[in-house]
């Protein structure tokens, strides 16, 4: 009888196991595709993204992990035109985003908050507008935030600088205003990080300078 129980119990665990595994799979094969489904591809680099096919981790320019979770989006300079969508939160352990140099518009999407393994956020030379999401904060694992070469609006978001492992941090060249942020992981950032953007003011000097102030109206 014990017997009996012990191996109705494994078949459960298998059971359940390998349907959890194509249900994770095919949330994120949805998140993916629905990033197909919002940009135009003249290139054709995501042609192998098959909503058929349960598993994204065959397609292209997509890493995953030995649990088949997807770590990694390696889109660069692909020119990519269109926009971010919500869905890229559900990547959960995502680690890379890398969709830099293409023509990415509108903003970036609140949802990115939910990447919590994400070590990389490369935006940078898009056409992405709107303002940094303050929820970037949330990203405690995050090394590199490169945000340059968009037309970014608004001011850095002060919880940003609450964030432990950040080591590169680039927001230059566009349309910010406010201050620039010194404490913090900013202390170490130059003001290459921030430059050609006309309406930002700083560095901020704790008790001399205002958050508020700063040409942002």
């Amino acid at each position: 009888m014990a017997m009996h129980n012990l191996v109705q119990a494994l078949v459960f665990v298998a059971v359940s196991f390998n349907t959890l595994a194509p249900t994770v799979a095919n949330v994120e094969g949805d998140a993916l595709y629905a990033l197909r489904r919002s940009v135009k591809d003249p290139k054709n680099v995501l042609k192998s993204w098959d909503p058929t096919l349960v598993d994204p981790c065959t397609w292209f320019h997509v890493t995953c992990d030995a649990d088949n979770r997807v770590t990694r989006l390696d889109l660069g300079n692909a020119k990519l035109k269109g926009r971010l969508v919500p869905e890229l939160g559900k990547l959960e352990r995502l680690q890379y985003l890398e969709l830099y140099m293409n023509n990415l518009e509108g903003s970036i999407p609140e949802e990115i908050r939910g990447l919590k393994s994400l070590v990389s956020l490369d935006l940078y030379h898009n056409n992405l507008t709107g303002s940094i999401p303050a929820s970037l904060s949330k990203l405690s694992n995050l090394n590199f935030l490169r945000l340059n070469g968009n037309r970014l609006t608004g001011r850095i978001p002060r919880q940003l600088t609450k964030l432990p492992n950040l080591k590169i941090f680039d927001v230059s060249n566009n349309d910010l205003c406010g201050t620039i942020p010194t404490t913090g992981s900013f202390s170490k950032f130059s003001e290459e990080s921030f430059k050609n953007n006309s309406r930002l003011e700083g560095p901020e000097l704790m008790g001399f300078v205002r958050y508020d102030t700063g040409r942002c109206k």
